[in-house]
């Protein structure tokens, strides 16, 4: 619904699709199939072939949101089944045929609402929806009152902290619908208790939980603790001239612990309860930027992005800003530019400069913004260069690579760097350890970490070296779990590699065993690291020269 809205809402939205179609073909592929010469790895040689192909299909569908006739069909019929899901007493299971879920019931209550506030769905007039959406709310009533009533069995322990997500979640959803469908007399003490216990123990949730009472609490009259709240969380708020304004991410698996949804439900309650149009406009380049480097595979993560983008604040949809860059005494103006090479909609365009058009001047770069909404790009500088005198680029991403020589001394395994350490000399039969710390600035999808070796180097095993599962050595191909983070690790003749589905923010380290097996000068390569959603986002190690008598 949102998305047939979206497209309906604006003639130009058409127009950009029929160019993209026409005109930028490119357009329409997922972030994983384009730029491939700027890119670390082939797409074919990464795991994300599917993924790159589900997200250019479903680019590709979206000409059938222009027509209206058909998605008003498809729409109808998913309310149809919605309402021959829901269970006589008001709930929804999770899937057809298994028992009701009150988890599932208060999130369909909840995008319906988000459906209605936006406009694009009124509720009320449509009798379906209406009687589908009241069954629901007093169901909800019920479960309320049947945890209020479990809590009067002691009433020793009444004053005591019993807010949970479930109560929670219930005082939010369930603010929506106080006019149209009010509480039984039945319910008020359960509900006016829970009330009671946000307003007292706010503080103890997460940020997630505590947008939602700011909201519930400012919409059911109790316009004092909400302010409280959003005074809280203003002064736990992060900053950035990129990023925005934002929160540390709580580590979690829970649904109340996902980045996206939490940005997008505090939005709501910085525009309703503050009207405060300037942190709105922080806050949604937060969102946007998360968009920049991740797959958002989730409906309903992006449901509540586009929510909060569509909300209030800047309609940064209106416009495309206007950018100016200064390369030195080159000055590129899109509006300059042929037609073609800028893209409809986004304003993506790429220049190329080949190596006689580069100038020292052109170190000097200043860009221009004007007009509302944001802008992002990148500058790439591709060189020959022999592999041993690359220095190190650190960016957005940050990697340091080290090798070790690995000897078993009386006191156990000692590692001593090779180029530190003074007569250090490398025989055949000798182990190295490679140790490689990548410090990442945001969290990142899709990224592939390659890191090459000299010709005379095999990969091997070590006295520190842990055995997986199965008897299998490290050297072997396959997934990892380390400290946390999940990966795939592939070793080839020329390098090991390593894919993340997801690497998030913080430092990592990764080690492996190498063996030395012939004797000459070799350089023993650099390590690189890009997220291949976003290639902009990339790095290198310095390079190494290794000396094997």
């Amino acid at each position: 619904s949102i998305a047939s809205y979206i497209a309906q809402s604006d003639p130009k939205i058409q127009q950009v699709f029929e160019s993209w179609k026409n005109l930028t073909p490119d357009a329409l592929l997922s972030n994983l199939e384009k730029n491939q010469d700027l890119k670390s790895a082939l797409l074919q040689e990464t795991p994300w072939v599917a993924e790159a192909s589900s997200e250019s299909q479903q680019k590709q569908k979206i000409a059938a949101l222009f027509d209206v006739n058909t998605m008003k069909a498809k729409l109808e019929d998913n309310l149809s089944k919605l309402k021959k899901m829901q269970l006589s007493d008001g709930a929804w299971p999770w899937f057809d045929g298994m028992p009701e879920n009150s988890y599932i019931t208060r999130n369909i209550v909840t995008g319906l609402a988000h459906l209605d506030h936006l406009g694009v769905k009124n509720i009320r007039d449509d009798r379906a929806s209406r009687d589908m959406m009241t069954k629901a709310v007093r169901y909800l009533d019920i479960q309320i009152e049947k945890d209020y009533d479990l809590l009067k069995k002691y009433p020793g322990k009444m004053n005591e902290n019993h807010l949970g997500p479930d109560q929670i979640q219930y005082l939010y959803c369930r603010s929506y619908f106080m006019k149209d469908i009010p509480l039984e007399s039945s319910t008020q003490k359960a509900f006016d208790y829970f009330r009671g216990q946000a307003e007292k123990y706010w503080l103890k949730n997460d940020l997630y939980f505590q947008g939602m009472i700011a909201l519930a609490l400012n919409r059911l009259g109790n316009t004092t603790v909400p302010e409280i709240i959003l005074r809280s969380l203003s002064e736990k708020a992060l900053h950035s001239p990129e990023m925005g304004m934002y929160w540390a991410a709580v580590a979690g698996y829970e649904w109340y612990h996902a980045p996206v949804e939490t940005q997008a439900l505090l939005i709501e309650a910085y525009d309703e309860v503050k009207a405060d149009r300037a942190s709105v406009d922080e806050m949604k380049i937060w969102l946007l930027k998360q968009k920049q480097t991740q797959n958002w595979q989730t409906g309903r993560a992006t449901a509540d992005a586009v929510y909060a983008l569509l909300l209030k604040g800047s309609n940064f949809l209106s416009s495309v800003p206007d950018v100016l860059i200064n390369l030195g005494n080159d000055k590129i103006d899109p509006k300059k530019l042929m037609d073609q090479k800028v893209e409809a909609g986004t304003g993506y365009f790429q220049v190329t400069r080949n190596g006689r058009e580069i100038r020292p001047d052109m170190g000097n770069l200043t860009i221009t913004k004007t007009g509302e909404g944001i802008a992002w790009g990148a500058l790439y500088w591709q060189y020959f260069e022999n592999l041993d005198k690359i220095s190190s680029a650190p960016s957005a991403l940050k990697l340091e690579k080290k090798i070790f020589l690995e000897k078993n001394t009386s006191s156990g395994p000692v590692l001593t760097e090779i180029g530190k350490s003074s007569g250090e000399v490398l025989h055949a039969g000798d182990r190295l350890k490679v140790r490689i710390v990548l410090t990442v600035d945001r969290n990142l999808e899709y990224v592939h970490l390659k890191d090459m070796r000299a010709s005379a180097l095999e990969p091997g095993t070590s006295a520190t070296t842990f055995s997986l599962p199965g008897g299998e050595s490290e050297q072997l191909s396959g997934y990892r779990y380390k400290d946390g983070l999940g990966y795939y690790q592939a070793t080839t003749d020329q390098a090991t590699n390593f894919f993340f589905d997801y690497l998030p923010k913080g430092t990592f380290v990764f080690e492996y065993p190498l063996v030395v097996n012939a004797a000459g000068e070799y350089s023993n390569g650099i390590a690189t690291v890009q997220c291949l959603y976003a290639p902009e986002f990339s790095s290198h190690s310095g390079g190494i020269h290794l000396s094997v008598k």
